[in-house]
């Protein structure tokens, strides 16, 4: 499996389970696979909707801000990929 690096967590919401992340290079849609990677964090999942502005948006790209539900704790400064088959 291959690994591009996608943006950064900047803040965690626990109550929805909600990451806001920065997207910092290249681009990400629904239905990809993402991986959050930390200290102590390592957290792969289907990105199944994402939010900009509270609105629902098929893909956001570099400079995006977005919102993505999470099944388990983030971090501010964790790492987002894209993981792609290889």
């Amino acid at each position: 499996m291959a690994e591009q690096r996608i943006g950064e967590v900047m803040k965690f919401f626990s109550q929805p389970s909600v990451a806001a992340v920065k997207i910092t290079d290249g681009e990400v849609r629904v239905g990809d696979t993402i991986k959050f990677t930390g200290h102590t964090t390592d957290l792969t999942m289907p990105l199944d909707s994402m939010e900009v502005n509270n609105q629902k948006v098929p893909q956001a790209v570099a400079g995006d801000y977005i919102g993505i539900k999470v099944p388990d704790r983030v971090r501010p400064g964790d790492e987002v990929w894209k993981v792609t088959p290889s």
